[in-house]
């Protein structure tokens, strides 16, 4: 046990948002896949999952991202990129797609999920998290993105999350007009480059009695 928090521990400070990619580095599909699981695995609030990933690795549509990047070159050397999209709004019928699916994993009655049911559609649909539902979407997405990150490090691939984005910019060209869908954040993944000079600089955090407080 102790061995494996103390890898932990080190592939978190291996982890960096790295600035120069190997463009000619590819993650191999079975890590990639991993990857991807993690996505689907992420938690989230009631397990609604309200977003989607997508994995841009059209050329064209990177080339077309990357102005509106602030010119971040990690969009187009990166081995995979994926942008977080954070749905727009939630219906009832978002609701009962996850119910109907519950029934099938989990070989119980819809009629039993009523009482989940109604506090979902309660809450995300009519209520407080409805009135806001994309910004609540939206901290989903970055749930996803932490998760992601994390378990990139441990598979050894490097790893920049991307804010510095133009949401607007990015929805159309990837066509999100009507999808029910907004991009909220991206982060590209592959192989550092030995020319990447923050790879080596020492990680700079305050100590953990500043961050931390035990009541």
């Amino acid at each position: 046990m102790i061995q494996k928090t103390e890898q932990l521990l080190a592939d978190l400070n291996w982890r960096y948002a790295t600035k120069v990619f190997d463009a000619t580095a590819k993650i191999p599909a079975h890590v990639w896949t991993a990857l991807e699981k993690s996505l689907v695995l992420t938690p989230t609030s009631y397990g609604l999952q309200p977003y989607k990933f997508l994995v841009v690795q059209d050329a064209a549509v990177r080339a077309a991202l990357l102005p509106q990047s602030w010119g971040q070159k990690q969009v187009v050397d990166c081995s995979h990129y994926v942008v977080f999209l954070a749905r727009t709004e939630m219906k009832e019928a978002d609701v009962d797609k996850f119910i109907l699916r519950t029934t099938q994993i989990r070989g119980v009655t819809t009629e039993s999920l009523g009482g989940y049911r109604g506090m979902m559609v309660g809450d995300v649909v009519n209520g407080p998290r409805g009135k806001a539902a994309h910004q609540w979407a939206a901290r989903q997405c970055y749930i996803a993105l932490g998760n992601i990150m994390t378990c990139a490090a441990v598979l050894g691939v490097d790893a920049c999350p991307m804010e510095g984005i133009v949401p607007a910019e990015y929805d159309t060209i990837l066509k999100l007009e009507g999808t029910g869908y907004k991009t909220v954040v991206a982060c590209a993944f592959g192989y550092r480059a030995a020319t990447d000079k923050y790879a080596t600089l020492p990680k700079v955090r305050y100590e953990t009695k500043d961050v931390i407080q035990h009541v």
